[in-house]
């Protein structure tokens, strides 16, 4: 597969990391509530764990523990629609499947076949078949709730996409239908991470001229109900589409008003809500949803809080997906070069220090908690300290949602302080990202004006000079 990487713009990079951790927050949103009944439009939902694993909170399931497996053979540079890749996704799978907490009913049937029979894409894709002749029902979800990973592969290639989405759904799920269905939500999640936009229907005339009527009455009926009227058959691949595309577009967007702390990044929080509340196999739903989300909103759009509690299969965290995503759209810039290792306390909070990458080697004392607003070798994070990765770029018109990134990260600050945490808030050099949410900070802490926050920061920072995007964002967060 083409490196990609060099012709996408800072938010379709954005974008892209989106779509696997979309994927993971909504499966893990989903996986407590799931078999359950539809709940009332404003009833609270968390990555509170349990399920059917149980599940730990902010734990993923089987949903993007299978994608994560086709991400890593698509991250190896090797062609999704050969041999080869589908044999190491077999593999993968029936690894993981060994220990798994929990397995579709339809996937373990065929895996625990191929693993008799011999592991191959080839044997599972027979036993795939075998099972659809003898019960005519493998049109299952399984499928399409793994396949977001197949989009980004193919950013390059939409033929490819097509091929490799029915492909790699036909190694579990037979039937055409649940291979119509990977390929209308790969299509619509390179479509999103492309262009930011929502539309389903781009993958349309890629499907059987037979069965495009069909579809196309399905997706107006998801647009026209709720996704609870899915929740019954949501285990079905068509109600499951339909209940986290109607989760998407039936979720308002919010208009933008920083100062009263409405985003319309809040849509990706508000869609997966929406998709967990319809009710039945909500870790599903919510998982295919987040794909599509994360795809149109990107990674910047995923609350820190979500961020630092995913982790799941095998071993991977919020920052291992990112590494899996950036992978298989062709790689990224290089991390931040050590440069000062400058750290000083928060003018305005004592047990807050503020600083350059370069601290991190030798943190202050105490520091057990680091916020970094660059990129950060894994090496270079102390293995006793909670990290938060966010993806803030110090250069002006390249942000998505800058001032949903500043206020979400000062709240993950303050939530760190609450359970009683000392931070150190970084960048590279110190001079413009960490002294723009630094004031941020201390002028919620101390009731300041944002321009009195600033200067006391930044008289503290020797080389602190915020650009003109960051100067503008504080304003409109912090008016007073």
């Amino acid at each position: 597969m083409k490196s990609v990487w060099t012709n996408l713009s800072a938010a379709q990079r954005d974008r892209a990391a989106g779509v696997l951790v979309g994927t993971a927050a909504g499966d893990a949103l989903g996986a407590g509530y799931e078999f359950g009944g539809p709940l009332p439009a404003d009833a609270p939902v968390d990555m509170i764990g349990g399920g059917l694993g149980p599940f730990a909170p902010g734990e993923w399931t089987d949903d993007t523990a299978m994608a994560v497996a086709i991400a890593e053979v698509a991250a190896a540079e090797v062609d999704l629609r050969h041999d080869r890749a589908q044999d190491q996704i077999v593999e993968r799978w029936h690894w993981w499947a060994r220990s798994a907490k929990d397995v579709g009913v339809q996937t373990r049937s065929v895996l625990s076949a191929t693993g008799r029979d011999g592991i191959s894409a080839d044997t599972a894709r027979k036993e795939a078949a075998a099972l659809h002749q003898r019960t005519g029902r493998t049109a299952g979800n399984g499928s399409l709730m793994r396949t977001a990973p197949v989009a980004l592969a193919y950013l390059d290639d939409e033929a490819g996409l097509v091929e490799a989405a029915r492909a790699l759904s036909e190694l579990t799920h037979f039937d055409p239908e649940a291979g119509d269905a990977c390929v209308l939500w790969c299509a619509a999640i390179r479509h999103a991470v492309l262009t930011g936009e929502f539309d389903v229907r781009i993958g349309l005339g890629h499907i059987d001229s037979a069965r495009r009527d069909l579809w196309a009455s399905r997706i107006e009926d998801a647009e026209a109900k709720a996704p609870a009227d899915f929740a019954r058959k949501n285990g079905w691949v068509v109600a499951a589409l339909q209940g986290a595309w109607s989760a998407v577009v039936r979720t308002p967007v919010p208009r933008e008003d920083p100062g009263a702390g409405v985003f319309r990044a809040d849509h990706l929080r508000l869609g997966l809500e929406a998709a967990v509340r319809g009710g039945g196999d909500t870790d599903t739903v919510a998982a295919i949803a987040g794909g599509l989300l994360g795809g149109a909103h990107g990674l910047s759009a995923v609350p820190a809080r979500w961020r630092l509690m995913l982790k799941g299969w095998p071993g991977l965290n919020t920052r291992g997906l990112v590494h899996l995503a950036t992978q298989i759209v062709g790689g990224g810039p290089n991390v931040s070069s050590y440069g000062s290792h400058l750290a000083v306390v928060h003018p305005h909070d004592g047990d807050v220090w503020i600083g350059a990458e370069g601290a991190l080697r030798q943190l202050p004392a105490r520091v057990d908690a680091v916020v970094s607003l660059c990129r950060v070798a894994d090496g270079d994070i102390p293995a006793d300290v909670e990290q938060l990765d966010v993806r803030l770029i110090d250069k002006v018109g390249r942000n998505p949602h800058l001032d949903f990134v500043l206020l979400d990260t000062v709240q993950a600050i303050e939530r760190f302080r609450a359970d009683g945490r000392r931070v150190f808030l970084h960048c590279a050099h110190a001079q413009s990202r960490t002294p723009t949410v630094a004031a941020l900070y201390g002028a919620r802490r101390q009731g300041l004006d944002i321009d009195r926050a600033l200067a006391e920061v930044c008289a503290a920072l020797p080389a602190a000079d915020p650009n003109p995007d960051f100067r503008a964002a504080l304003r409109r967060l912090h008016p007073r």
